[in-house]
């Protein structure tokens, strides 16, 4: 690309090699050596200078004249000009510029006629990569500037004549054929392609050839035109057209998938429209037919205020029939709100948002909507909140208050926070100084905080009844939490950490609850007292820990040395039993023992359906254990390691094992045994979790006979299994595998810093990118020829009597069949039941640069559907060469 001048920011236009294979453009790459030209070599002036200026009109007066000109015409050459002064004709190579007036020109080569007043300006070849370079770059003005393989101008009626221009227009292309500007307001076009696609003419994949067309301000009216891909015309045409040139956002219709669903039948998905309203604000309306009378329909609006805040909604609506016909449909919607702060918009305060409500089967019975996601097909919750935050700058007080909001979808209920706030105050030292000289004394080391949080709330309402006018009355749950921690730590004996404190909880209720039985019945009554009522709880505590440390040194091999940290710890708990009558909390309802009903008995405690509910019952003093393991090999460098540092790799990241021994129970006074770990492999790209559960005491199986029936029922001997002969029982077992494998990770390349990259950005592109960050499993990425994403998940519980497990692994990834193609594919495999999931899908994708083709494939299951998709990509995942899987909510609409 020719260079330009200092302040002026031009296209980026693809250099291409040019076949010469046409007549035209045998013309148009010919050069023509200076010494060819027919000029009187006595009278001719060549020179060559770093940046030589030759004034091309001989008249220096910028005022009108008759048959003269209003501006100087200048010109510049970086590697040399030519003057022949008999023809007046100026030749002018490598890197040429020439400016008149507001009109701006750069390229390899120009040619100025001052007898016809025109300028003639090409590219060349380049000898060694031969590859068309110095395309000439134009710009009128305000206008956007026009790249083009040449180009001829008359500077006296300001008309041009442009072949294979290449100009764009928010977001809009127009490359290819040839451009002739009649006038200041119109350009006449022939054979041009209208894109999206931002590489010229022959490299559009995507567009809408123009046969004939006069292209005005912000519009073009076009004569007969057709669709073209990848250089091949399709048989799609219209005699006329109207196509838009915004310098804003436009509203367009908005192209649909087609596909087949076996349930509902042949549809055409994702039809919708787009509303730019402003640079700030848009809407884009969907809807989806299908043959056997389902539809669905949304709404999205996103917003961004730079510098402030930006955010999502999103409105859906379904009926769906999955029945026999004549059958009632199903109605179901969705609420979809995500919102974001600017951290710098309001220092001190923060205000978010994320809510995703609607009924049940909303994601059941609308799986288009969210591309057959399994994730999303197979989640049983479904979470909300909005939360406001307040932190006091130079004090230690901060306030957060939110509305929440959970659903599960197989129970069908919801919970509801309305609101919940917490006010906190960090952690002081009110015996230190700030002003203090020296060590801390001991008494500096204490420490106190504070924290009050509050709510309302429904918990576990029926779908049914949430809206219902007494369920706010009835179902609602108040109260308060205080809670206040004081803690002392310190070094003992140098090796040794010592910590103890005490933590107060304070709960206050405005009801609580009281139980009686009726005469002959089991079930307790419960009834509800009106009334102040308040429950506190304190609790002591005391620990030590240290670290200890093994080293295994290795004279041979590529390791140094495998290292061993372990950190013991033993802690001392106390907690009074208050569920001692002294204290209130708990009270017994009996019933009237009378013949022929038996006496009932049920100890309750009085804060049990109170929001944060009250103190447990049962004594604790007792000493708790853990031990926690890492396991890290140092690695010798490389060859290739300049820096010679060891590395370290780890081999075990954490294994803890715990428990507690409670000196105040009666019996089975050991807890469970827990233990639990992790460590990651490959360059930390597989991530490895374990955990379970071991029952320290013997278990008996026994039998019982109720209402008839023979039944099993299980009994813990103050024994332990040890004791009899056997190893305790494995009550619970998790085991979970994770993580991603492309060629990236077996030979890592560097990074670039995302700072840098953003620097270049603009604020869209650069909110694009963080998107793309922060979810890249959505996006194929064109640039690793194969991705696989491994999820294994193992459980298992036993308690003796009945045994249960799972045994899954999910399976996706893509792999390229070549540059433009790709394969992508998701599954779920049940190990256990040897099948494969509902929610199994395949899909095909073609990069066509600025535009996606993707094929999907659902082959079996509810779900079993195929649909086809074309869609304009955005300009950032063309520079990465990503595809975004199928959405609905990106689909982006053809103006």
């Amino acid at each position: 690309m020719a260079s330009a001048k200092k302040g002026y920011h031009y296209l980026t236009v693809k250099d291409t090699i040019i076949k010469l294979d046409s007549v035209r453009d045998k013309k148009l790459l010919k050069v023509t050596s200076p010494q060819k030209v027919n000029a009187n070599k006595n009278k001719a002036q060549s020179f060559n200078a770093p940046n030589p200026t030759s004034v091309l009109n001989t008249r220096q007066d910028t005022t009108p004249t008759a048959g003269g000109l209003k501006s100087v015409v200048k010109a510049t050459a970086e590697d040399s000009s030519f003057v022949d002064n008999d023809h007046k004709m100026k030749y002018l190579y490598g890197k040429a510029r020439v400016t008149y007036e507001d009109f701006e020109l750069d390229a390899e080569y120009i040619r100025v006629d001052e007898n016809k007043h025109e300028i003639f300006a090409r590219g060349a070849i380049d000898p060694k990569t031969r590859r068309y370079i110095g395309r000439p770059l134009t710009k009128s003005g305000q206008e956007k500037p026009v790249a083009s393989d040449s180009l001829v101008f008359n500077y006296t009626t300001k008309k041009v004549k442009i072949w294979n221009p290449a100009s764009e227009q928010e977001g809009n292309y127009i490359s290819g054929g040839l451009a002739k500007r009649i006038n200041e307001n119109e350009v006449a076009y022939r054979n041009v392609i209208f894109s999206t696609c931002d590489l010229p003419y022959p490299d559009t994949h995507f567009g809408i050839v123009i046969t004939k067309g006069i292209g005005q301000k912000n519009r073009i009216i076009s004569g007969p035109a057709y669709l073209e891909i990848a250089g091949v015309p399709l048989p799609l045409g219209i005699p006329f057209g109207f196509f838009p040139k915004p310098d804003s956002r436009t509203s367009g219709v908005i192209l649909p998938t087609f596909g087949e669903d076996q349930k509902l039948g042949f549809y055409l998905r994702n039809l919708g429209y787009y509303v730019g309203i402003n640079d700030n604000i848009d809407v884009t309306f969907m809807s989806s037919l299908y043959s056997k009378g389902s539809y669905e329909l949304s709404a999205n609006s996103r917003y961004l205020k730079r510098y402030k805040y930006g955010g999502n909604l999103t409105l859906s609506y379904g009926s769906h029939n999955y029945g026999l016909a004549g059958d009632p449909a199903v109605k179901d919607f969705n609420v979809a709100w995500t919102h974001s702060q600017d951290p710098n918009a309001n220092p001190g305060t923060t205000f978010s948002a994320s809510v995703n409500a609607g009924t049940s089967s909303f994601y059941r019975n609308s799986p288009g909507q969210n591309n057959y996601d399994l994730s999303r097909l197979t989640q049983n919750n479904l979470r909300s909140s909005i939360s406001y935050g307040r932190t006091w700058v130079g004090t230690p007080f901060n306030l957060n208050v939110s509305l929440g909001h959970s659903q599960d979808l197989t129970q069908k209920t919801v919970t509801l926070e309305l609101p919940t706030f917490s006010f906190n105050m960090s952690t002081l030292s009110p015996f230190d100084s700030k002003d203090r000289v020296g060590e801390q004394k001991w008494y500096q080391r204490i420490t106190v905080g504070y924290s009050l949080v509050g709510t309302n709330k429904l918990n576990n309402i029926p779908e049914a009844e949430l809206f219902k006018s007494n369920t706010l009355s009835k179902r609602l749950q108040s109260g308060l939490q205080h809670q206040i921690p004081v803690a002392f730590n310190a070094t003992v004996l140098k090796y040794f950490q010592f910590n103890t404190g005490v933590n107060y909880t304070e709960r206050w209720y405005l009801q609580s609850i009281r139980k009686k039985f009726d005469r002959g019945s089991r079930d307790a009554i419960i009834d509800t007292v009106a009334g102040f009522a308040r429950a506190g709880e304190y609790s002591f505590n005391a620990g030590f820990s240290t670290k200890l440390y093994g080293t295994i040194p290795f004279k041979k091999g590529n390791i140094t040395a495998i290292r061993h940290v372990s950190t013991p710890s033993i802690s001392f708990n106390y907690r009074p039993d208050f569920g001692d009558p002294s204290y209130g909390y708990y009270r017994t309802a009996v019933s009237a023992a009378t013949v022929p009903y038996p006496y009932y008995a049920q100890r309750y405690s009085i804060f049990e359906q109170s929001v944060y509910g009250g103190p447990s019952p049962g004594k604790q003093a007792g000493i708790g254990f853990s031990l926690d393991n890492t396991i890290e090999a140092k690695v010798r460098p490389k060859s290739t390691d300049t820096s010679g540092v060891a590395r370290k790799i780890p081999i075990l990241q954490g294994l803890t094992f715990s428990t507690f021994y409670n000196f105040a129970a009666d019996s089975l006074k050991l807890s469970n045994i827990n233990f639990s770990g992790h460590t990651s492999v490959l360059n930390e790209k597989v991530n490895i979790n374990f955990s379970g559960s071991f029952d320290p005491y013997y278990t008996q199986v026994r039998d019982s006979i109720t209402n008839g029936r023979l039944q099993n029922y299980i009994r813990r001997v103050n024994r332990f299994s040890w004791q009899q002969g056997k190893f305790p029982l494995l009550q619970s077992f998790s085991f979970s595998a994770s993580g991603s494998l492309n060629p990236a990770t077996f030979h890592p390349k560097a990074t670039v810093p995302v700072g840098n990259t953003l620097q270049t950005m603009d604020p869209n592109q650069a909110q694009r990118l963080a998107m793309i960050n922060s979810d890249p499993g959505a996006y194929i990425d064109f640039n690793i020829p194969w991705n696989i994403s491994l999820n294994y998940s193992f459980n298992y519980n036993n308690n003796i009597i009945n045994t249960s497990s799972s045994n899954t692994i999910m399976l996706s990834g893509d792999v390229s069949l070549t540059d433009k193609w790709k394969i992508q594919y998701n599954t779920n495999y049940d190990l256990k039941l040897g099948k494969l999931s509902d929610a199994t899908s395949f899909a095909i994708y073609r990069d066509l640069h600025c535009w996606d083709l993707s094929i999907q494939w659902l082959p079996f299951g509810f779900y079993k559907s195929y649909n086809v998709t074309l869609k304009v990509k955005a300009s950032i995942l063309q520079d990465l060469k990503l595809s975004k899987r199928s959405d609905y909510t990106n689909n982006a609409g053809f103006y």
